[in-house]
């Protein structure tokens, strides 16, 4: 976003406190509300000033302005009369202030984050904005109407939003699980009153499901698993005698997520993994590379790159065994056989435990949207009710390219209607209690830190 886009006339009167100094054209007034030509011609704005000091950061009138653009874009209806729009100034210079305090704390708490950490995320949001366009000169085109010179540069920006982001929430996370952030508790009024001030803009309960499953994937043959470990084999000899990693991820791993990042896995938590991937990567010192690794994705070779406490960053290769039209045959005859035996009293989890792909999901517990569901699963669920097992349905395997195999036990369905405090209690005083708990932080830390507000 540009650094100098305007809120409105009145405003800008109203907070700069001095007479203008440059013309400005209605077509430079992305946040006003229409004006005349003469008038416009008339009108002369500041471009910029300082609203507020924390520390020794500045906070400008375009980073308020910027703000207001981006949730203008996002749906914000701006508020016609002069006070309001005030508030609403106000509103943000606030929130940016508390930001900025809590960048300062995560520097005294000596929280980072790498570019390393934040590429990848960037990178596949610089992906999906250039296939947005038809071509380099449409994207360069667009990016100079917002004030960035070159793609790299708006990278930059990405990087540095992304990492401001990243800091604060590392910080309350770090907070949180050293007992520094304190839990507010939350009382049923506030959660009445809260409900009440939003219950005219929510929309009426859509008609939901849970259910449980079973997936079962086709299983590649002995033969065409050993021609896969074979591949890894070579490609780890490969590896070790000098070939670069990152080279022969991209040009041969399996895995769409992560092989045009050269493998690149990102950082990892325990319990995320399988098992046996999951026990390498902890035990890996950085640098060295893993023998062939096989788990139910198929074998991989694991690189750690970095290490710090609970958290490993690695790159691995995968390679999956063919899976041809025989093996796929099978596991709609193995799904149907676990849709009869769940029919006639068998136990969900020694099922699941047996034929369950451990990659998918077993349990939908959360209310799932009916209108949400993917298509074969709207379609298996029609008319199915609360303890009703659906026949065996395909899905497609998008990562693998081959068809997986349904079976699914409805637990509840409930209607749609208006919506109630009974459906939001729980998350309104979550909600509530981590806001509180965190404007808490947030009062004592401005106690600590040099704050002036000019606005």
């Amino acid at each position: 976003m540009k650094k100098t886009l305007v809120f409105t006339q009145l405003v800008l009167a109203a907070v700069a406190g001095a007479q203008s100094t440059s013309p400005v054209p209605a077509s430079a007034l992305p946040l006003a509300t229409p004006v005349a030509a003469a008038d416009t011609a008339r009108a002369e704005i500041p471009v910029n000033r300082i609203v507020a000091i924390v520390g020794a950061v500045p906070i400008l009138w375009s980073d308020v302005l910027q703000v207001i653009n981006q949730r203008r874009a996002q749906g914000l209806k701006l508020p016609t009369d002069s006070l309001e729009q005030l508030a609403l100034a106000r509103t943000v210079v606030g929130e940016l202030v508390d930001e900025e305090v809590l960048l300062l704390k995560a520097k005294d708490e000596k929280v980072e984050i790498t570019d390393d950490e934040l590429a990848p995320n960037v990178d596949r949001q610089v992906k999906r904005i250039r296939d947005g366009f038809k071509s380099e000169a449409e994207l360069l085109a667009a990016l100079k109407v917002e004030g960035f010179g070159t793609f790299e540069e708006y990278r930059k920006t990405l990087i540095d939003q992304s990492r401001r982001s990243a800091l604060q929430q590392r910080l309350l996370d770090k907070l949180r699980t050293a007992g520094k952030l304190v839990t507010v508790s939350v009382s049923e009024a506030d959660v009445t009153k809260a409900f009440d001030g939003v219950k005219g803009t929510l929309p009426r309960r859509p008609s939901t499901v849970t259910f449980r499953q079973v997936i079962v994937a086709p299983k590649a043959s002995a033969a065409a698993r050993a021609a896969a470990r074979a591949k890894a084999e070579s490609l780890l000899v490969e590896i070790n005698t000098g070939g670069d990693f990152e080279k022969v991820a991209k040009r041969e791993s399996m895995d769409p997520g992560s092989r045009e990042l050269g493998g690149d896995l990102g950082w990892s938590r325990r319990g995320v993994m399988v098992p046996e991937f999951e026990r390498w990567l902890f035990a890996l010192p950085p640098g060295q590379i893993s023998p062939v690794i096989e788990t139910s994705f198929g074998y991989h070779i694991l690189r750690v790159d970095r290490v710090q406490p609970a958290e490993v960053r690695a790159r691995h290769i995968l390679i999956r065994a063919k899976v041809d039209s025989v093996d796929i045959a099978a596991a709609h005859a193995e799904a149907d056989t676990v849709a009869a035996q769940w029919r006639t009293g068998a136990a969900f989890d020694s099922l699941a435990a047996r034929h369950h792909d451990p990659a998918e999901e077993r349990s939908i517990l959360q209310p799932f949207d009916r209108a949400q569901l993917p298509a074969s699963y709207a379609a298996a669920f029609t008319g199915k009710g609360a303890g009703d097992i659906v026949d065996p349905f395909r899905i497609e395997d998008v990562r693998n390219g081959v068809p997986k195999f349904v079976v699914a036990q409805i637990v509840t369905s409930v209607e749609g209607g208006e919506t109630t405090i009974a459906d939001l209690r729980g998350t309104i005083k979550e909600q509530l209690s981590q806001e509180r708990s965190i404007r808490r932080l947030l009062d004592g830390l401005r106690k600590d830190v040099y704050v002036d507000i000019r606005l």
